[in-house]
């Protein structure tokens, strides 16, 4: 049986998939472009209305071009709105994310898979071991937490991923040494609401010590970590990352959402302005390489000419690396979705516009600090191209392979050149 996984979203997503996939192929399933597969697994994203227009827009051509395909719908869009995906062509089952966990054996019994059958004698978890490359990927994801407490005022993700869940800290530390075994040399960490990694576990453990415990037994792997909320960006964690021997990636996403402290107190948002500014100055004091990306929601119902100012005057020099801007959009069953004063639709687009030339700025004026440095990377794909460990991508000349450990000089914005490989340990 040929296979094909769409995702849609977050890092989240990216790693269920991840998951998704490593059971397909244990259970005999080969990987093949959509356009060639029996069976398609589309797993949504529902942040905006745009991801579910584009989710729906990809399963009906899915189904144009591959009339024969059986689609599997999961994700949030699924979650949330299971009549709408199952109308859809060509849907075979709707999985919602609280069956998400099931899914690779759920599929196994529908195509008929058998995991002994194919796999008994080989090597590894069922013969099937993952390596550097498996699903196109260098780096593995690895989700460590779901689910989501917060109640902010625009934010569906509560009611479609359900209460935070943490896997258990020995559990995880295992998956890493189990992923790190088959050489993956670059883990990402993520979770819906990753600052609240433990709160849930008994004993009771936090994002914190699971980072000071990964970072203590595993000198063979740099650990990228994915959006933590302002919040949950503690000074400890800020000082684990500056004093671990480049264990970490010194790469953080800090989502403000808005600079104006009213919009953020409609939005629910426990931060101030203030806050956010001292925890950005406090990163780039600690490790002045770092970079910082954020979330910005433009047009956010009762938001006024004043409030977006606020964004004008703080992001252009705030030190952050890169914007994604994220036109506001009604999501039906939020607060926000009540609220008076909605923003019309072209002054949206034009804020959001502007917001996204100041992201632009940013990112170029980042990359020109980065011109001239040397910098820990890891080369991926074909070995033409590297991310460094303050996630800058850049061109490199033919003749590495993928997932090597390299130093480079970076060049100018899109190319560097190596002048070290084969290091054992990311150091800055």
């Amino acid at each position: 049986m040929k296979y094909s996984v769409l995702t849609f979203g977050c890092r989240v997503n990216q790693a269920d998939s991840l998951r998704l996939e490593e059971e397909l192929r244990v259970r005999g399933a080969m990987e093949a472009p959509a356009s060639e597969a029996d069976l398609v697994v589309v797993n949504t994203c529902s942040v905006t209305a745009s991801a579910d227009q584009g989710a729906r827009q990809t399963i009906r051509r899915l189904a144009r071009d591959n009339p024969a395909a059986r689609i599997v719908v999961t994700g949030c869009y699924a979650t949330r709105r299971p009549d709408e995906v199952s109308a859809l062509p060509n849907v075979v089952r709707v999985v919602r994310n609280s069956d998400k966990e099931n899914l690779g054996a759920a599929l196994g019994l529908l195509f008929g898979l058998s995991t002994a059958e194919r796999f008994g004698d080989g090597e590894g978890a069922c013969g099937a071991p993952i390596e550097p490359g498996f699903a196109g990927r260098t780096a593995f994801t690895l989700c460590v937490q779901t689910g989501c407490e917060e109640r902010c005022s625009y934010c569906i993700i509560p009611s479609t991923r359900g209460a935070g869940r943490s896997v258990p800290r020995q559990s995880v530390i295992a998956e890493v040494g189990r992923i790190a075994a088959a050489g993956f040399k670059e883990i990402a960490i993520t979770g819906v609401h990753l600052g609240s990694y433990g709160r849930d576990l008994t004993p009771r453990s936090s994002l914190l010590e699971l980072l000071r415990e990964l970072g203590a037994r595993r000198a063979d792997v740099q650990f990228r970590i994915s959006s933590l909320e302002p919040m949950d960006c503690t000074p400890e964690i800020v000082e684990l990352f500056a004093n671990a021997g480049g264990c970490f990636a010194p790469h953080f996403h800090l989502p403000l959402q808005h600079a104006s402290d009213r919009v953020l107190g409609l939005m629910r948002r426990p931060y101030t302005l203030l806050a956010y500014r001292r925890l950005i100055d406090g990163i780039l004091e600690r490790l002045p390489h770092a970079s910082i990306g954020t979330d910005v929601i433009a047009g956010f119902p009762g938001e006024t000419d004043e409030d977006f100012d606020a964004n004008a005057r703080y992001l252009p020099q705030s030190g952050l690396s890169h914007l994604h801007v994220f036109p506001y959009s009604d999501r039906p069953g939020t607060a926000a979705s009540t609220m008076p004063y909605k923003v019309a639709a072209p002054v949206v687009r034009a804020r959001a516009a502007r917001l996204r030339q100041i992201g632009a700025e940013l990112s170029r004026r980042f990359r020109d600090s980065q011109v001239g440095t040397i910098r820990p990377a890891l080369t991926l794909a074909d070995g033409t191209s590297i991310v460094t460990n303050n996630y800058v991508k850049l061109r490199i000349e033919k003749g590495l392979p993928r997932n090597l450990r390299v130093s480079v000089r970076v060049d100018d914005h899109a190319t560097a050149t190596v002048v070290d490989h084969g290091s054992g340990r990311f150091t800055d």
